[in-house]
């Protein structure tokens, strides 16, 4: 298992996958191991993937500070994981919570950004933020399905009330397009790969400063994709639309009958659409 040392002296863990040009992976969570991505359905194929595992999770180190999980704090993680590989620029690949590491990164290094891929991710950084009309909006698109009774009233709770585990695991399903025996299994190790007290600090006061990031992000030349899940509450497909137009250079990929991992619901499809972006 290769690791490099953060300027801190942090142990940093990453694990390769694949072959051809480098795709550093972002993982978001937040804070969970890249372990999750798996192989980011067959995108190892296409692309040779570099998923760093984020201080305190997976095969990482824990920091002395525990205030160093912020996630400003850790965008010098990732541009000590590029200079490690002594990469010039990168592809960037980041999902969910992570959206918001790899826009602050791109904004504090705008020269070692190659493309920016923003998986149904986040942008906190840029000031956008999921609501709970949202949230709700999904609830009335899963109506139909078999498990929707058993999941709604955790649903409920895990956004707009005071959630036990029990309620996190009963809702799973909102998150996957399709609730079949890969997600299930995928939705099993969530608790087991989150470093939950990082998890906390990740988005912390002072984490962000949306006027300081948008005014970075206008500069970048780097084209940027951003890809949400039709069936995903964060972000909506019209919220993703609205941070496509935060970016010069973006376009926005909507992936049909997609939740929040769409490279489980249709790997076909999410590889294709990725693998044609970074060409």
């Amino acid at each position: 298992m290769p690791t490099l040392t953060a300027a801190d002296g942090t142990e940093l863990a990453y694990h390769v996958m694949g072959e051809g040009e480098p795709l550093l992976c972002l993982p978001g969570g937040p804070m969970r191991a890249s372990a999750y991505f798996g192989e980011l359905g067959g995108l190892s194929r296409r692309r040779q993937l570099v998923m760093l595992d984020l201080r305190g999770t997976g095969d990482s180190g824990i920091p002395g500070d525990p205030a160093t999980y912020r996630c400003d704090r850790q965008v010098d993680d990732v541009e000590a994981l590029r200079d490690h590989f002594g990469w010039d620029s990168v592809d960037v690949l980041a999902h969910s919570a992570s959206g918001d590491l790899a826009i602050l990164y791109a904004a504090r290094y705008p020269q070692r950004i190659r493309t920016l891929s923003l998986i149904t991710a986040r942008a906190r950084a840029l000031g956008v933020d999921f609501t709970e009309e949202h949230r709700r909006e999904v609830v009335a698109l899963r109506a139909g399905e078999s498990w929707f009774e058993a999941a709604r009233d955790a649903y409920e709770a895990v956004w707009f009330g005071s959630p036990t585990d029990a309620d996190f695991d009963a809702a799973a399903p909102f998150f996957y397009g399709r609730w079949d025996a890969a997600a299930q299994a995928h939705a099993a190790a969530d608790v087991e790969q989150t470093n939950e007290l990082a998890a906390d600090v990740y988005a912390s006061s002072g984490a962000f400063d949306p006027a300081v990031a948008l005014a970075a992000i206008a500069c970048l030349d780097a084209p940027v994709l951003v890809l949400a899940g039709e069936l995903d509450s964060g972000p909506r497909p019209r919220v993703a639309a609205d941070i496509a137009k935060l970016f010069p250079h973006a376009e926005l990929a909507v992936q049909p009958g997609a939740g929040h991992f769409p490279w489980l619901d249709d790997p076909v499809c999410f590889t294709q659409t990725v693998a044609t972006f970074l060409t």
